[in-house]
């Protein structure tokens, strides 16, 4: 059977530990620059790194065993050259692959890597075409016996594809668990705006809490039992029969809120207005920030 097991460290760009057995997905999410992509590159071999990658019992990185022997497949965000190939390689690669993301996936899948490496597999793709190559990953990942890490910035993926959840954030894990368990209750403002939901640090514990439990008003609100914001909205989207705002709040996060058409209009909610949001502490879900 085949396990990942990792412990790796990029000086100034990654420090992570993270087990998968055989036939996990995990999803590897956190925002730009977080060190999604370096994780993926320090189990494919693509830069050096410290520490160990650990595959069916074998430490890949000690001694470092050349890409090629790794019996990774990979498919990069960028396509870009990959340096086990040679120029003519790298060019009839390209040409291959040029416009179609599933020949770039079948050339991971083709040879039954110990390892899938995929990092944002529907970038740049229509609605149509991401979602059929989506059930047809899926169908594939059902019976693969491999271990894959899937880079992505969206939820549907985490939630459809993936048996577990790790969130990437500068360069550390932040938070490990099942889709429900991370898009329930999120430990990253980033995963937080991923699944739809504000979190918001209180003392020593995380509050979160959906966009339809925001109340928007133009004067401060009377009462004790609130959580109270004031900001400026930053932008308006449509969100089903809701209009969501993104509020800008003074010395805080950004957050959502939900509002009904109408009370968009009768309150004036355009780009700019200044506002006050609230939310009733029972409406929250709290988690400790301790370790």
């Amino acid at each position: 059977m085949t396990g990942l097991s990792l412990d790796v460290e990029v000086p100034g760009r990654l420090s992570a530990a993270l087990d998968a057995a055989s036939g996990d997905v995990v999803a590897v999410i956190g925002p730009n620059g977080a060190g999604k992509s370096t994780l993926l590159s320090a189990v494919a071999g693509l830069l050096p790194v410290a520490g160990r990658v650990e595959v069916a019992g074998r430490d890949w990185n000690a001694p470092p065993l050349p890409v090629r022997d790794r019996g990774v497949g990979l498919v990069p965000q960028d396509r870009s050259l990959f340096p086990h190939l040679t120029a003519l390689e790298n060019v009839a690669f390209g040409l291959r692959a040029r416009g179609a993301q599933r020949v770039a996936l079948a050339r991971a899948l083709v040879a039954d890597p110990a390892v899938l490496l995929l990092d944002e597999p529907f970038g740049g793709l229509d609605v149509g075409v991401a979602t059929s190559l989506r059930i047809a990953l899926a169908e594939h990942l059902a019976s693969y016996s491999g271990v894959t890490l899937l880079v992505t910035h969206d939820a549907l993926d985490a939630l459809t594809l993936a048996d577990r959840v790790v969130v990437i954030d500068e360069g550390r894990i932040a938070q490990t668990g099942t889709p429900h368990e991370v898009a329930a209750r999120p430990r990253t403002e980033h995963v937080a705006r991923l699944v739809g939901l504000n979190v918001v640090p209180d003392g020593d514990v995380r509050r979160s809490f959906p966009p339809s439990a925001v109340t928007v008003s133009l004067a401060r609100p009377e009462g004790s039992a609130r959580l109270t914001w004031r900001g400026r909205v930053a932008g308006t989207t449509p969100h089903g029969d809701a209009l969501r705002l993104l509020v800008a709040t003074e010395d805080g996060p950004e957050l959502l809120a939900d509002v009904t058409p109408a009370a968009a209009v009768d309150l004036g909610l355009t780009a700019g207005r200044e506002v006050w949001l609230t939310v009733k502490a029972t409406a929250t879900t709290t988690d400790s920030m301790r370790p």
